[in-house]
């Protein structure tokens, strides 16, 4: 630019239009230039309209000098370069040059994209148009005029009192509508409510603009990770001047749905129970409440983006507020005294910094809450490469790029008080992070007595006598409960009468030719039938529980008494003896290296009453659970440990799991009469919280990737 050639302007584009645009916060004019070719929208404060309105000139000097001589501005040179440049890199001047025909083809080099990269680009948002409105907004909009007037919006505060008031007079019968969903035709009632409610937000969007005079070219699907929404383009929302029409527009797809749920809750009060009156419920409740949760949201670039945005009347509201939030971030660490990134009212500033700090913590959470919901909806390969994908895309380059900056900057930093608070900052969370201070692997437990079952009842049976009460003390072999079944008996009978024909042939057969051809087969099945007798005699004495050990009968099932059925399976009673209190804790595979036999454990038990135990480490189990046999520390039960039923009954952990016995406990009771669930803390090798999500990560990625 500095060769007086640039200093000739070139024309601007003919199709170009200009725009009365809303004051800026400062008072000052500002103007709206449209590019119908790419249909966008640039704002322009008052020294860039004066000199656009003289770019005829041709000439940078000219312009200066109009400038300031017919207005109370004082422009530069240089300000005219810097429009200069905006327009040539946006493409706002005619190609008249061999140096623009060459800008022209650099610029469409950068913007050609690798395979993966345009595949990256499309994954993660693509725009699918699918009908031009236009036509069909001329013809409906005179029909639909009356929703813009106050009156129909009192009918629908009207509606919506009256729907609530009849629905809290039924209240059970409305919250157990979703009953109706589990039918394939109550499933398809509520996907055409929801697209319904869909399609009306949008149309809201279109005729309001429309009725405000803008173009709507197109409506259509866009999908954001693959995932389809709607959208309406109303980009010429920002022709118009006054804040007030744009903020009807941006608030007309949630007023939609918003009304739309209000004749729903009324509706729903007189319809039958079936599939519409589950997509009416639908509309009352869920559908209303999401749309306010994402698209009045004004963190992502929804309908609340747009309002906050025409609100605060700041255009491009994330890039400034987010151009601030970096510029505070890095005054408060560095303090690298540059100037602000454009000159706003105070309060105003303040609000868009706590904007964009907001922001960036709920966009965080947003994405990362996207990767595992994308990793968990692909199957596994293709799961873990898009997680990646997202979190490298959305979390990871944002912060490597502010990173980055820092770096080259390096040189600029001075010592002060905040560079010093900084550094200590920096200090004590790389000492948080990665000096090796945690070394307890903390995880769920249960203890109990050394000598310690569990009697069960062997088959489906009927409780002759119960010999024992709770806290009795039992000697080894003594009979706790008799019990007895009618089914056993009749197949042992039956097979004492079969045992007992083949003894009469068997005695018979010298006797007997008929018998004598049957030679020692029939001796054989004397023996068979005998060795069934003697199995169901051995199943009944099974029936007479008595105790494995000497000890104290515990955990009596309150459903054992004479004359009383029981199922088989079914726990009758426990008996625990002496020999000292052990323990069972489960850990994650993250936490299985830092653990060895000989380590200290401290137990504490959920019940406050209980002492805590002082054990050691007996052995750790090397190989991951297939069932867990303890419901104490299972989730279904109310545990620590993620875990499911299996068809057969059985508990299985969801993760990773090992389990580590520990015994020796000092402090325990001479008899624990129960087990006790609790925490185990157990002195593991130190490591650094880094190295611990460094193998947490890696020992999910290697379960992860088994498929």
């Amino acid at each position: 630019m500095a060769d007086p050639e640039a200093l000739r302007l070139p024309p601007l584009r003919q199709e170009l239009t200009l725009h009365a645009a809303p004051a800026a916060p400062d008072g000052a004019p500002t103007w709206t230039l449209h590019d119908p070719a790419a249909n966008r929208f640039y704002q322009l404060g008052w020294p860039a309209f004066e000199m656009l309105s003289r770019w005829g000139l041709g000439d940078a000097e000219a312009v200066v000098a109009a400038v300031n001589a017919q207005t109370t501005l004082t422009v530069e040179r240089d300000d005219v370069v810097s429009l200069l440049q905006f327009l040539l890199g946006h493409h706002l001047v005619l190609a008249v040059s061999a140096y623009d025909t060459q800008r022209l083809q650099q610029a469409a080099q950068r913007q050609q994209l690798s395979p993966a990269m345009w595949l990256l680009k499309n994954y993660l948002f693509l725009r699918v148009p699918l009908v031009r409105p236009m036509p069909f907004l001329r013809r409906v909009s005179p029909w639909i005029a009356g929703v813009y007037r106050p009156g129909f919006w009192w009918l629908v505060a009207g509606v919506a009192l009256t729907g609530l008031y009849l629905v809290s007079r039924q209240w059970d019968s409305f919250v157990h509508t979703f009953r109706a969903y589990t039918t394939w035709q109550g499933l398809l009632g509520l996907a055409l409510a929801l697209s319904f409610a869909k399609v009306l937000h949008e149309l809201g969007h279109a005729f309001t603009a429309y009725r405000h005079g803008c173009k709507v070219p197109t409506m259509g699907v866009a999908l954001l990770v693959m995932w389809p929404v709607l959208y309406t383009d109303t980009n010429e929302a920002w022709k118009l001047a006054s804040r007030r029409q744009r903020l009807q527009i941006g608030a007309a797809g949630v007023l939609s749905e918003l009304a739309l749920a209000a004749f729903a809750t009324l509706a729903w009060n007189f319809l039958p129970d079936g599939p519409l009156r589950a997509g009416v419920f639908m509309l009352a409740t869920s559908t209303w409440l999401v749309t306010l949760a994402i698209n009045a949201s004004p963190f992502t670039r929804f309908d609340g983006y747009y309002l906050l945005s025409d609100w605060l009347n700041v255009p491009n509201l994330h890039e400034r507020a987010f151009a601030l939030g970096r510029w505070w971030l890095r005054e408060q660490l560095f303090d690298y005294g540059d100037p602000l990134p454009e000159t706003l009212p105070p309060r105003l500033q303040r609000t868009l910094i706590a904007f964009a700090l907001v922001t960036w913590v709920y966009r965080f959470v947003l994405f990362l809450s996207i990767a595992l919901l994308v990793f968990h909806l692909f199957f596994r390969a293709l799961g873990i490469v898009l997680m990646g994908v997202e979190i490298g895309w959305f979390l990871g380059l944002p912060i490597a790029r502010e990173m980055q900056v820092w770096w080259r900057r390096r040189a600029e930093l001075r010592w002060n008080r905040r560079t010093l608070r900084t550094s200590l900052l920096a200090v004590l969370l790389g000492v948080i992070a990665f000096v090796p201070w945690q070394g307890v692997v903390h995880a769920p437990a249960v203890v109990g007595q050394v000598q310690a079952q569990t009697v069960y009842a062997p088959r489906p049976s009927q409780v002759l006598s119960v010999n024992v009460r709770e806290g009795d003390r039992v000697t080894a072999g003594q009979v706790l409960v008799a019990l007895a079944s009618p089914d056993l008996d009749y197949q042992r009978k039956s097979a004492e009468q079969q045992a007992a024909q083949w003894k009469w042939q068997l005695d018979q057969q010298p006797f007997d030719a008929d018998l004598r051809a049957l030679g020692p087969a029939l001796r054989k099945r004397w023996e068979t039938a005998q060795q069934a007798v003697d199995g169901y005699r051995d199943e009944q004495q099974r029936l007479l529980l008595r105790a494995p050990f000497d000890g104290r009968v515990v955990d009596v099932n309150d459903a054992l008494h004479a004359n009383g059925w029981l199922k088989g399976g079914e726990p009758v009673l426990g008996v625990v003896g002496g020999g000292g209190v052990k323990g069972e804790a489960f850990v994650g595979e993250s936490d299985l290296a830092q653990l060895a036999a000989g380590q200290r454990v401290r137990f504490v038990a959920a019940l406050p009453e209980s002492p805590t135990l002082h054990c050691r480490v007996s052995d750790v189990d090397r190989l991951n659970l297939a069932a867990l046999d303890e419901p104490y520390v299972a989730s279904v039960y109310g545990g620590a440990v993620p875990s499911v039923h299996r068809p057969d009954g059985s508990l299985a952990p969801l993760d990773s799991t090992f389990r580590v016995r520990f015994d020796h406990c000092e402090g325990a009771p001479a008899t624990l009469t129960r087990e006790w669930s609790g925490r185990a803390a157990i002195a593991g090798e130190s490591r650094s919280l880094a190295m611990r999500f460094v193998r947490w990560l890696a020992a999910l990625m290697r379960r992860e990737a088994s498929f």
